[in-house]
């Protein structure tokens, strides 16, 4: 028997497919995982065993960089926010929630716009690009530059997300027709797409991995905190060190230099009103107490 390395590449219904040195393994995880409560993810790096004619078992998982629940990928570099700017129609909250969310997790976001074909205002695409790209977010217009997509994929391990109906099943097709992703028909009562993916699957693609499912459609926070918020806002980081106060919150502290950049318009106000906003669902929401048993 032996030890190797590798990444896992798919799981399903039980089983692990491990890539290592060119060939895929299949696997299971040794039960002690489960009384540690660890699961093996899509995208974790493991040690396993092999042995030949013989399914191989997952000894250990080395350590990640950073986990997603929807889709549950771990080590992942960079997320695809599909962007629809009609059907469903452009919402400026919603893309701060995929950014801050990514942030949290130290993930490199890239804003995909998608349908800019079908709108008459083209002055929307230039305002989205000067509010994000100053930020370090590239923004891609779908319809004229898909390519400059597929060249950020190389020796990154991709996500895709964005709200229901966006075009995220669509633009994985497109990019890798082999797919054959099942792409949902918009709901007319709901205004927005049905969820259609499955499993997940890395997919080696243009030199890099990307992840076979568009992943989720909605945000709640659930993990981040009232202190951490203001550093998910790159602008609000580097305005930081110039407020009065050290932890300033950006809301009522005098001296507050984030404050003083929106009202200059240095910091876009649609920005830091949807923080204001995060900022009271984070503090509204009620711990949970576990009763004791």
């Amino acid at each position: 028997m032996s030890l190797i390395e590798g990444q896992i590449r798919k799981a399903l219904s039980g089983f692990y497919y491990v890539a290592s040195e060119g060939e895929i393994h299949q696997t299971r995880a040794r039960g002690n995982f489960r009384k540690k409560k660890l699961t093996p993810l899509v995208g974790d790096d493991v040690v396993f065993s092999s042995e030949e004619n013989s399914e191989g078992y997952i000894l250990e998982l080395l350590p990640r960089k950073n986990e997603l629940v929807r889709p549950p990928v771990a080590n992942v570099d960079q997320g695809v926010i599909v962007t629809s700017l009609i059907e469903p129609n452009f919402s400026y909250n919603l893309l701060d929630r995929f950014l801050v969310t990514l942030e949290n997790k130290n993930i490199q976001p890239i804003i995909y716009l998608s349908k800019t074909d079908l709108v008459l205002d083209q002055a929307l695409v230039a305002e989205i690009r000067a509010v994000y790209e100053p930020l370090g977010y590239p923004v891609i217009d779908g319809e004229q530059d898909k390519q400059k997509l597929t060249d950020l994929f190389a020796d990154k391990l991709t996500v895709f997300m964005g709200q229901s109906g966006a075009g995220k099943s669509t633009l994985l097709n497109e990019v890798s027709p082999g797919l054959n992703l099942v792409t949902g028909e918009i709901s007319d009562a709901l205004g927005r797409g049905r969820h259609t993916t499955r499993h997940v699957e890395l997919l080696e693609l243009f030199g890099g991995l990307v992840a076979d499912t568009p992943g989720f459609s909605s945000i709640d926070f659930l993990e981040i905190s009232a202190d951490e918020l203001p550093k998910e806002f790159p602008e609000f980081r580097a305005a930081a060190p110039a407020c009065r106060f050290r932890e300033c919150r950006h809301v009522k502290e005098p001296g507050c230099e984030v404050k003083q950049q929106v009202e200059t318009g240095e910091i876009a106000k649609k920005r830091y009103d949807n923080y204001l906003q995060f900022l009271q669902e984070i503090e509204n929401k009620r711990p949970i107490y576990k009763k004791n048993k």
